[in-house]
């Protein structure tokens, strides 16, 4: 496709389709040359355009169209961009059949009916079936389905798609058939098809209403050791999900489908979800605590798309977050219920948190920027984003805090009553939250609200305080404001929930009490600020009080408090929010960190003072704290993160500067409490027998923090002695968290040890590829030195082990490094030229993939110079390719524009 032949579509001019596609037989002989497709359509022509003839248009794509029948007779029809188009059809309900063939094996883009591994696969999400057959490809056309599946019975013993199996058999010439029937209308996204030689691992479980269920997990042969995780996952989100919201698995089967060349995490086609085998596969020998977390998260979020999804589905693409937002609220709420205590659910609060900041704020404050509920796209791929997934679940939870969480169950209910089998939009279903719960801070608000779902940015939220002495008064004033985005010059108020408390000196919650309010006052509160400046005052104070706004985070905001730094020590020490506890002493380092920068511009030296690396110690020594919290208390700010707030000051951005300064913060944390490391490493170096909980997952992430302080600082003073136990732990680890924790301090440290160490790890594990994965992103993430990191990620790129048509490969390397700064930032601009040829290189193959990897170039405009040119000549590089994807040619040319 050309430079200005892509199409824009835009939501405003959404209009229901002139036809309905009422049932779906469809019937697939499997060959990876050539499989034959038979669609056999119920078609209903719209009554809202009765008395007009319009043409029947059916996307296609990459399939060769045999025949045509309208109740069984042949007809003609044109191809005509990208459209199957039908006209003179009759005026009454129709039998339509078509038939096409398609080559999956050529289908390196991984949309549509494919190959990997000997087997056949499907991804039809946004728009996949086109690439199957010609069809309404389009979410609000939902039709029944009944699929028959002929294939060789050696090769493909398995063969799977959507809903019940209702007939198998054998055929001639060795080959055998299954006929699946979903009796749930869906639209085509949600379609699936399998046809592999797998394995099984089932469980049989029975739901609150009674009913039997078989829940399946299908892996290659091998690898059925590794789904015990998945299995016990997909059980715990269907009990929650009973327990919760009261929803039940309405199949009599629910199967998840494990495969490795996949361009997203998992897709829920209904009763049959197809996962990348990375959010599948877990055992204590090959996976990670957070490897097992993602598997539960994933599993959770898939299976909860059955009803957020799936049975109330999105009307258009530009819906989106209506699915996707929803669900990840509810797989997040999944994962904390889970997690068990009050810290390990707070410890996972801030993990969402810390990941929102990093990757969603940069998208808001770049050229990719875009509202919940985008306003038009080139390629609705691009549009998977952290605005649509977390910032959509994002504002989910603010309704959800401001109905309260018994309201938030009645709105789901009454969705459900309203919707269920509908497509629908994000509208629809914040009306229905505000109707169950007329008496909430939400109802009188609804229509601001919905500017979350209609304005991108990241609201700034300005607080100051003031203190009375002679009227024991305090009055905190929030105002806010949002920055100008693409398309978006000027905001309007966000209604913004703040969730606050106050505390005095010494860390005690004070009852916050209104003029009028009654005695006994709560000590924390739920303001809404919806305008643009508000003011709220407590009386009966007897100090000035030190506020804790925001607490749990309660609005994807960014907070510009006059914050002391006695007033963030006191927060950090005292407040009994855990998530403001974490976020005073991200502002403590933040602000260090910042300020560095800046000074090493003068020559100075990055020095942290003895307050911060008391505070440090404190909490490092302070046992009553969850060691999952502590490990994340005692993290520095990230790179990007550093730049992204050096970015809201006006600052040019220095990747090389920000990561020099960090390393070094780094090292003098590690000299200044190598005692108290090595004391905490004493401790939690061994958690016993390999279990995922909270606990034990918290003392082996605080130990490895401990383990890679202690070798960083052998590095400096030439100590052999923590390499060498590194090392050792490298070889003798009973699980893999244990083993690439250590692998992983060798190689951040730069050690000697970390070559011999990398090698036997690759020789262990050189059949396990999701470990190599982890291999190839240690690499490529280990922090920069003198040009080594991007040098060894280049003779990875070659390595026999690595291939850019696979996606968790790529990623692995190539997305890696993009989020290494000071690796792929390079002064000499050689990382933004290997960018160019690889996102160039992968664009012919998988375009998908290509316009993901593109991204790493958003912020270019934010650099200094001589990164920002080179940047941009690197831009101009890939935008000059005549026959760039519509995918990539959005990205890259909205950051040209930008």
């Amino acid at each position: 496709m050309r430079e200005g032949t892509e199409t824009l579509v835009r939501r405003e001019l959404y209009s229901a389709p002139a036809y309905w596609i009422r049932s779906v037989d469809l019937s697939f002989d499997l060959d990876p040359i050539k499989t034959l497709v038979i669609s056999r359509m119920q078609v209903e022509p719209n009554s809202a355009f009765a008395g007009h003839h319009e043409a029947l248009r059916l996307d296609g794509e990459d399939i060769t169209v045999t025949r045509v029948q309208v109740n069984g007779q042949s007809i003609s029809f044109r191809l005509e961009n990208g459209q199957l188009v039908l006209e003179n059809l009759p005026s009454e309900p129709f039998q339509l059949e078509i038939r096409n063939t398609c080559s999956p094996e050529k289908n390196t883009r991984l949309n549509g009916l494919y190959t990997s591994g000997g087997g056949f696969f499907t991804q039809c999400e946004a728009q996949g079936f086109r690439r199957i057959t010609f069809f309404l490809d389009r979410p609000d056309v939902m039709a029944t389905f009944k699929v028959t599946l002929r294939a060789n019975k050696q090769s493909y013993p398995v063969l799977l798609s959507n809903g019940n199996k209702v007939e198998s058999g054998d055929l001639d010439h060795g080959r055998h058939y299954a006929v699946w029937v979903d009796p749930h209308p869906k639209p085509c996204y949600l379609f699936a098809l399998v046809a592999a030689n797998l394995v099984c691992r089932e469980q049989r479980v029975v739901s609150r209403t009674g009913k039997d269920h078989l829940l399946q997990v299908y892996v290659r042969s091998g690898d059925l050791d590794k789904t015990e995780h998945a299995m016990q996952s997909l059980v715990a989100a269907l009990i929650w999900d009973e327990a919760r919201f009261g929803l039940s698995l309405d199949l009599e089967r629910f199967m998840i489908v494990a495969v490795s060349d996949f361009n997203m995490g998992a897709m829920e086609n209904k009763g049959l979800n197809i996962f990348n085998t990375k959010f599948v596969l877990a055992n204590p020998a090959t996976a990670t605590d957070v490897d097992f977390g993602n598997v539960e998260a994933v599993v959770g979020h898939e299976y909860f798309h059955n009803w957020t999804g799936n049975r109330v589905t999105c009307r258009d693409w530009f819906q989106l977050s209506l699915k996707e937002g929803l669900t990840v609220y509810r797989d997040q709420e999944f994962t904390q219920d889970m997690a068990g205590s009050p810290s390990a659910r707070a410890v996972k609060r801030i993990e969402d948190v810390r990941q929102l900041r990093q990757i969603q704020f940069a998208e808001d404050a770049g050229p990719m920027a875009h509202p919940v509920r985008p306003d038009s796209y080139q390629a609705i791929d691009n549009f998977y984003t952290s605005t649509v997934y977390e910032k959509g679940a994002e504002v989910v939870r603010m309704m959800a805090t401001l109905v309260g969480r018994a309201g938030f169950a009645r709105g789901m209910t009454l969705y459900f009553e309203r919707f269920d089998g509908q497509a629908v939009t994000c509208d629809d279903f914040a009306q229905a939250i505000s109707d169950a719960n007329p008496d909430s801070a939400l109802a009188p608000r609804l229509e601001a609200f919905k500017r979350w779902y209609a304005q991108s940015g990241t609201p700034r939220v300005q607080a100051s305080g003031e203190y009375d002495a002679d009227n024991r008064r305090y009055t905190l004033t929030l105002s806010q404001s949002c920055p100008a985005t693409p398309g978006q010059s000027e905001k309007q108020p966000f209604v913004i929930p703040v969730a606050l408390g106050l505390l005095d000196r010494e860390g005690r919650a004070l009852p916050m009490q209104f003029v009028g309010g009654p005695l006994a006052s709560p000590t924390e509160r739920l303001l809404v600020l919806e305008e643009a400046s508000q003011s709220f005052t407590f009386i009966n104070l007897d100090s000035a009080p030190v506020p804790s706004l925001l607490r749990g985070f309660s609005a994807p905001v960014i907070l510009q408090a006059q914050a002391s730094q006695d007033d963030l020590l006191t927060l950090l020490r005292h407040d009994s929010d855990a998530f403001n506890r974490w976020e005073a002493g991200q502002q403590l380092g933040l602000e260090r960190l910042l300020a560095a920068v800046q000074a090493d511009q003068n020559g100075e030296e990055p020095t942290l003072d003895a307050a911060f690396i008391d505070a440090m110690q404190a909490l490092l020594r302070d046992e009553s704290l969850d060691a999952a919290f502590r490990e994340l208390l005692l993290t520095l700010p990230s790179e990007s993160y550093v730049a992204e707030r050096l970015v809201e000051r006006g600052v040019a951005v220095d990747p090389q500067t920000i990561h020099r300064v960090r390393d070094a913060f780094r090292a003098q944390l590690a000299q200044a409490l190598h005692a108290d490391w090595a004391a905490v490493w004493d401790k939690h170096a061994q958690t016993g027998g390999y279990s995922p909980d909270a606990i034990s997952s918290g003392r082996r992430a605080l130990a490895n923090l401990a383990l890679a302080n202690l070798v960083l600082d052998a590095a400096r003073s030439g100590d052999t002695v923590w390499p060498g136990r590194a090392y050792q732990r490298c070889k003798d680890a009973t699980n893999m968290t244990d083993r690439l924790g250590a692998l992983s301090a060798l190689v951040q440290a730069h050690a000697e040890l970390a070559e011999p160490a990398l090698a036997r790890f690759h020789a262990q594990f050189q059949g396990e590829a999701l470990v190599i994965d982890k291999w190839f992103t240690l690499q490529a993430t280990a922090p920069e030195s003198n040009g080594r990191v991007f040098a060894r990620v280049k003779a990875l790129a070659q390595h026999p082990d690595f291939s850019v048509k696979n996606p968790n490969r790529a990623r692995s390397l190539l997305m890696a490094l993009t989020q290494n700064p000071a690796a792929f930032h390079r002064a000499d601009a050689a990382g933004y030229v290997f960018w160019a040829e690889k996102v160039i290189e992968i664009d012919a193959i998988n375009r998908q993939l290509a316009a993901r990897l593109a991204r790493g170039l958003d912020r270019w405009r934010t650099l200094a110079e001589p990164q920002r040119g080179a940047a941009q000549e690197a831009l101009q590089r890939v935008a000059a390719k005549p026959d760039l994807s519509a995918d990539v040619r959005e990205i890259v040319s909205r950051a040209l524009a930008a």
